[in-house]
Formats: structure tokens, sequence, C-alpha cells
């Protein structure tokens, strides 16, 4: 009994040093984060413009879904959850964040296995790798968007060389291609980051594990399949988490990359035209919650379905 009570007093000693040690940081997250999410959220609920946000009124769900009488006997629904834009910027969204994020996670894991071999020259490949993730994202689009010019740029060039092509492509003017050019650019920069984190999980495992497999004279698949990946699940869990975070709420690549169209038009987008182009502050403020509220589900979502802690561990 005398040592339950020590070990439930240690702990409660732990937990009150780890909120002390935590009070700095949610105080400073709470001025930059809380305040400005909390007026962004009040905000939707009124007809704020640019030109008079300080009288601001409040109307209520108005900007998410509200009936338009024409006085006639005849309406119609408006507000954001019924407007397509903004439902096709919803598709756009999932649809990116599916895409680049399995392929990340499945060349992020082929770049760690390599790198976490033993070879002369290792510690340069490995930091010539992280070069892509360490580029600004801007200079990084606007350095494939001069890369994929249909007139100036090498990759048309490139492949037509090789016959793949019988025509230049406008890869980021064509809503057949923008995605896509997207997704490469977003590929290209954020394997680095997976592969990273995916390492540091493979630097975890035993080396023993390997030598007792090779010993027994088990193929290196399936020493990969019944080995490597379930001791590296809860390192490529937690990257697909916080890589699919980022992806939701893509603004920059898209902004800068491609023009704005509805090929491309993602939540994040769609909010900054309606808050800053359109002059529509209170509509864009609605979307920018819904945005938050969409990713505060899909984190939720992960965190169940992965049965994970706040620390990564598999429960």
């Amino acid at each position: 009994m005398a040592v339950d009570a020590t070990k439930s007093k240690l702990s409660r000693q732990r937990v009150r040093s780890a909120w002390l040690f935590l009070l700095p940081m949610l105080i400073v997250l709470a001025a930059v984060a809380a305040w400005p999410l909390a007026r962004t959220i009040w905000f939707g609920f009124t007809d704020a413009s640019l030109d008079r946000m300080g009288e601001a009124q409040w109307v209520g769900f108005r900007n998410y879904l509200d009936w338009f009488d024409y006085g006639n006997g005849k309406g119609e629904w408006e507000g954001l959850l019924v407007d397509p834009r903004w439902w096709g910027a919803v598709w756009n969204t999932i649809k990116f964040s599916i895409i680049s994020v399995f392929v990340e996670t499945i060349f992020g894991t082929v770049i760690a296995l390599v790198l976490n071999q033993q070879f002369r020259g290792r510690s340069v490949v490995r930091a010539a790798v992280l070069i892509p993730w360490a580029i600004p994202t801007i200079v990084s689009a606007k350095m494939w968007a001069w890369m994929m010019h249909d007139q100036f740029g090498i990759l048309n060039d490139m492949l037509m060389r090789l016959h793949l092509i019988a025509d230049p492509i406008a890869w980021t003017a064509s809503p057949d291609t923008a995605m896509i050019a997207v997704v490469i650019v977003d590929v290209w920069k954020t394997t680095p980051f997976m592969a990273l984190l995916i390492l540091a999980g493979l630097q975890m495992v035993p080396g023993d594990i390997y030598e007792a497999a090779k010993l027994d004279g088990i193929p290196p698949v399936r020493v990969f399949r019944k080995i490597t990946l379930p001791l590296i699940l809860p390192a490529i869990l937690v990257a697909v988490v916080f890589r699919a975070l980022d992806a939701l709420r893509v603004f920059d690549i898209i902004y800068v990359l491609t023009p704005n169209t509805d090929a491309t038009r993602t939540m994040s987008v769609f909010a900054r035209e309606n808050l800053f182009d359109y002059d529509k502050f209170a509509y864009g403020s609605a979307a920018s919650t819904l945005l938050f509220l969409v990713i505060a589900l899909i984190t939720i979502f992960f965190i169940f379905a992965t049965r994970m802690d706040l620390v990564g561990d598999r429960e």
C-alpha cells in the first residue's frame, strides 16, 4: 500500500510539473491562435465587411444557410452549405490531400528504407534529400511554375525529346492538368518530411531482429511485411496525420502555381478570395470556420481510428 501511495504521489507531481512546463506555451497559443480563431468564428455569424468590421451586426446562420424569399411565392436556399463553389473546393481539398499524402507515404517509406542502410556517403545523401523540404514553399512553387511553363519549361522539353508528348502542355493553366501539377510539386517538396519521420521510426527498430531473420533465411520482402512494417507503423501513422492536417489547409502552392479556377480551388483559397478579393468578410469567415471544423473532425477521426494517444503510441 505504501508503494502504491508513493507511485500515486509521484504521478501527481509529474502531472503538475508537465502542466507547469506547458503553461507558457498555452498562454502564447491562446494569445496568437485562440483569440483570432474566436473572432473569425464570431464574424461568420455577422454581416461584417472590410470597411465596417466595427459595425458588424449579428445575422445568425445566414452566412451558412438562409432562405431567400423573392416575394412572389418563390425563393431559394442561399449560404455556404448550398454553395456549389464551396463544395467544389471541399472536394478539391480532399482529393489533393488523399492523393498527395498517399504518394508521399509510399515514396517516403522507400527513401527511409534506403537511407537506413549502411553505405558510403550516407550522411551526405541524408542532407541532400532534405533540400526540397528546406526550400520555402513560395520559391518551390515559382521554380516549378517555370519548369512547367508551356513554352519555356524544361519539363515539356524533356517529355517531347523522349517522344512522350507531341505538343507542349500548359500544366498549370489547363483544368485537366492543374491539379496534377500541384500534386507533383507538393510530393517533391514534402516527401523528405515523410521520409524523415519514418526514418526516425526505423532507427528505433533493434538490429538483432534482422540478424535473427537473416539466420533463419527469411526473404527480405517477408521481413519487411512481418517485422519492419508493424514496428514502424506508429511512426508512419504519426507522419500521415501530420501531413494530412497540413495538406487539408493547402494554400500557398495552389495560390502561386495556378490561376484561381474551379479545378484547383481549395477551402483555404476559397476563404481567402471571399475575405479579401470579393469583400465578403463574413462569408469568408464562415468558410474559415468550416475549414477549422473539417480539420478538427478529421483530426479526431485519425486519433480514434489509429487508437493513438497524444504522444503517438498505440494503445
